[in-house]
């Protein structure tokens, strides 16, 4: 169970995107890497760690092997941010002089209807400036301060019937009575990172759930939490990055923002990051060009984001034989249309270290009249082309503000990114693979 407490206490830690970054960096600090700035000169060496961020809600660190005569990458890569409600730059909404609720807006695809009637806080990122520098501070009022509260079902019968939401009307938090005085939370959010509330430049705030993660079952056999989707397959990448090395590759640990909105941002993964931050590596250690895409060319990524489980009360949503059950093992995500970017031979390569780790596999795809979701592989691949496969721990109400998912997997995701890690790439002139 150390794993799996761990990994609820990661995600407690992490509200935002920019708050699970910033554990990483810790953790990473921790271990001695050492933190690169993009706008700086790169000096790295052979036999050292590294990571650099962008945004303060992306990073890419990076631990270099001892023998890169003809190296390649072994890249994991998962995302930061959940489907939230976003604070609007003017917040402040006022109802009758008796009540004030926030002005939000949904940022993924979330089901809605779990935030209703739980208490909810602020977190993200406040922008101060401290005298000619615009600095980042991390914000988590660590309070129960607002709620959105449901419709009584005297002045809505059909809710149990039929249930729909205007976000505009239906989900605004309510944060004050008449009590509550203009720029409050301001002055709320000021006092909390004791600064000035003129000196607050800009902010990027957003609701998160109080709730505290559970370990729960008749057999302690499941764990829910908010973010399991995707802080699940950071904390696991994460801690299979730091127990293991390759003499002849270069490991690599990719964390990207904005997934869940598509990735088109200069820190998503459809950026030029990744790429970006390999070919500096490349340069850096004073390879040429041409060594660079020979070591893309042999180099494999496991694009890492969670999987549907069959639902125990509707099992007619997933596929009859390509489906996956939580405590079960890795599952292995395919899609015909490449919405997934696993192919047979990705697959038959994750079969082998999911057999050297003792790893059970499992494999989904979504039933062919249902059109599923995507992820971060495919676009990542656009930019930095490798071999690829779609991996993922089963969860349950994937986007719900409270999600579940098993115990058991988070152990077996971490055996099997350290079997990945462990070992070197190389594709010959044939388009085979030789894993030393």
């Amino acid at each position: 169970m150390e794993n799996v407490d761990n990994l609820l206490t990661f995600i407690k830690n992490s509200p935002s995107q920019f708050h699970a970054i910033e554990e990483i960096k810790k953790a990473l600090i921790e271990k001695g890497y050492q933190q690169l700035n993009e706008s700086d000169i790169w000096h790295v060496e052979p036999g050292k760690q590294y990571f650099t961020t962008r945004n303060h809600s992306s990073l890419i660190a990076f631990n270099i092997g001892n023998d890169l005569d003809d190296y390649s990458f072994n890249v994991i890569a998962s995302h930061s941010d959940s489907p939230t409600f976003k604070l609007k730059e003017n917040f402040e909404l006022n109802v009758k002089n008796e009540y004030t609720k926030l002005n939000t807006e949904g940022y993924g695809g979330m089901i809605c209807y779990p935030w209703l009637d739980r208490p909810l806080s602020i977190c993200g990122r406040v922008v101060v400036k401290e005298d000619n520098q615009f600095i980042t501070k991390l914000l988590n009022i660590d309070e129960d301060l607002l709620l959105i509260p449901s419709v009584a079902i005297h002045m809505n019968r059909s809710v149990n019937e039929k249930t729909s939401f205007n976000n505009q009307i239906d989900l605004l938090p309510l944060i004050g009575g008449s009590e509550y005085k203009k720029d409050d939370l301001m002055r709320k959010i000021a006092e909390t990172l004791h600064v000035r509330t003129e000196d607050i430049y800009g902010k990027e705030l957003s609701l998160y759930i109080r709730q505290a993660p559970s370990i729960w079952g008749m057999h302690h056999e499941f764990i829910s939490s908010r973010c399991l989707d995707d802080l699940e397959c950071v904390y696991t990448s994460m801690t299979a990055f730091l127990n293991t090395s390759a003499e002849k590759s270069i490991n690599v640990l990719a964390v990207f923002d904005n997934e869940e909105v598509g990735s088109l941002t200069k820190q998503g993964a459809d950026s030029t990051m990744l790429y970006d931050v390999l070919s500096r590596l490349n340069a850096a250690l004073g390879k040429s060009r041409d060594d660079y895409y020979r070591a893309v060319a042999s180099s494999m990524m496991l694009s890492c984001d969670n999987a549907h489980a069959v639902h125990p009360n509707h099992t007619e949503h997933t596929d009859e034989n390509n489906n996956c059950y939580m405590n079960k093992g890795v599952v292995v995500k395919e899609h015909a249309g490449q919405k997934y970017c696993s192919d047979g031979f990705s697959k038959a390569l994750i079969n082998h270290y999911a057999k050297e780790a003792n790893v059970p596999l499992q494999y989904f795809s979504n039933r062919s009249d249902k059109a599923g979701g995507s992820t971060l592989g495919n676009l990542a691949m656009r930019h930095v082309s490798m071999i690829s496969v779609d991996l993922g721990l089963a969860q349950l109400a994937m986007h719900s503000c409270y999600e579940t998912a098993g115990v058991q997997d988070v152990d077996y995701m971490i055996q099997l990114m350290q079997s990945f890690y462990s070992h070197h790439l190389h594709v010959s002139s044939d388009g085979n693979v030789v894993i030393e």
